[in-house]
């Protein structure tokens, strides 16, 4: 397994870094954060992306994508971690992009991933229930009473869900007081936001960006708006590996950037006369920071090569990305911010936009805690 880029990966990253550089500095964020708006997000950034084939790059080019893999999105989703970019990336062009393809039929496939590809069609998964991610924990439910499937349930901490134009719900086939049906069939359907009986409420986090609760009020759905067979855990499960690798390479960016930036920091900032930069004691924890990045480097890609390459041990490298994506960036936008000083928590510094960020992207498909004991029993420890 190669842990460095090819020519064409390469290039797709310095795109990914000059487009982001030029059109989303972490100004851009401010300004969104600013706002206040809703989407949380720039939607004629979001077209510019998709212009450039990154909402597609998971899709095949029957599709309309590039089927460039998770290597290229990757390389993507670091460079947007490094300006903390809000987009639809991973809600959309790796989350709704996989599950539509790996689950769809063919007229689904047809109808929904080209608009995927052309930016215009954007998706959220609604999955967890809890305060903790928790994916075999579920209530949901959608069950047939008289001529229709009807969809009740509760869903929280919806990436991108109040931006999102499609929901993809992951639901129980039976009522969950039914003990005669297995507690581990699940389906999925896909659901328009404005149907009745469909209430969406924002919730409110540190980082700016999208998350909501919905409630699924008695809500009406075809067998038609069934994603995939009656039973589709694996896939949900591959698909949440996915997710769980995606973040772990922005959250990669979003801590070299935060290193950076801190590491400019101490050559500039002077006190006794010298850089602080200069101090032994400081240069000790950024060498610390520096080691804990280049094993999350290779946690990373590694674990981006193995979905490209199916590997037997996807499953654990995506928990090992998790877990050090989470601790590394933790650390870094901790030293960053202490080795900034004062200034390091005022809004007029970029600096502390890192911290909150790590705090909750840690917490997106399972927690660094979740993802060491996930490890483990994979490991059969």
């Amino acid at each position: 397994m190669s842990l460095t880029l090819n020519e064409e990966q390469q290039l797709l990253k310095d795109t990914a870094r000059e487009f982001v550089q030029k059109n989303a500095p972490i100004s851009h964020f401010r300004e969104l954060r600013d706002l206040n708006d809703d989407k949380c997000y720039s939607q004629d950034l979001w077209k510019k992306m998709a212009d450039l084939g990154w909402a597609g790059i998971l899709i095949d080019e029957e599709y309309g994508g590039s089927n460039f893999g998770m290597v290229g999105l990757g390389a993507v989703l670091e460079e947007t971690g490094r300006n903390l970019v809000p987009s639809p990336l991973i809600s959309t062009a790796l989350l709704g992009a996989s599950l539509i393809q790996l689950a769809g039929n063919e007229n689904q496939k047809k109808d929904l991933l080209p608009k995927i590809s052309e930016g215009k069609l954007t998706t959220a998964l609604a999955l967890d229930e809890g305060a903790r991610h928790d994916p075999l924990n579920i209530s949901t439910f959608c069950v047939k009473k008289e001529k229709n499937l009807v969809l009740e349930g509760r869903k929280t901490f919806v990436v991108d869900g109040q931006s999102a134009n499609l929901l993809i719900v992951v639901a129980r086939n039976s009522e969950p007081n039914n003990k005669e049906e297995s507690d581990a069939s699940r389906s999925m359907y896909l659901v328009d936001p404005k149907k009745p009986g469909v209430k969406i409420t924002k919730i409110s986090m540190v980082d700016s960006r999208s998350y909501c609760e919905i409630i699924f009020d008695k809500v009406k759905v075809n067998e038609e708006d069934r994603l995939g067979e009656q039973n589709v855990v694996g896939i949900i499960d591959d698909v949440l590996e996915r997710a769980q690798i995606g973040i772990s390479a922005e959250m990669l960016g979003s801590a070299l950037e935060a290193f950076d930036q801190t590491i400019q920091y101490l050559k500039d900032r002077k006190q006794f006369g010298k850089p602080i930069g200069s101090f032994q004691a400081l240069q000790h924890r950024a060498a610390h920071m520096f080691s804990e990045l280049e094993l999350t480097k290779s946690s990373v890609q590694g674990a981006l090569n193995a979905i490209d390459e199916n590997s037997n041990d996807k499953s654990r490298y995506a928990s090992l990305a998790k877990f050090k994506a989470g601790e590394t960036l933790n650390l870094v936008s901790n030293e960053a911010v202490q080795m900034h000083g004062g200034v390091g928590v005022t809004d007029e510094f970029d600096i502390g936009f890192f911290l909150k960020r790590a705090r909750v992207a840690e917490q997106i498909f399972g927690s660094s805690d979740y993802h060491l004991d996930r490890y483990a029993v994979l490991s059969e420890y």
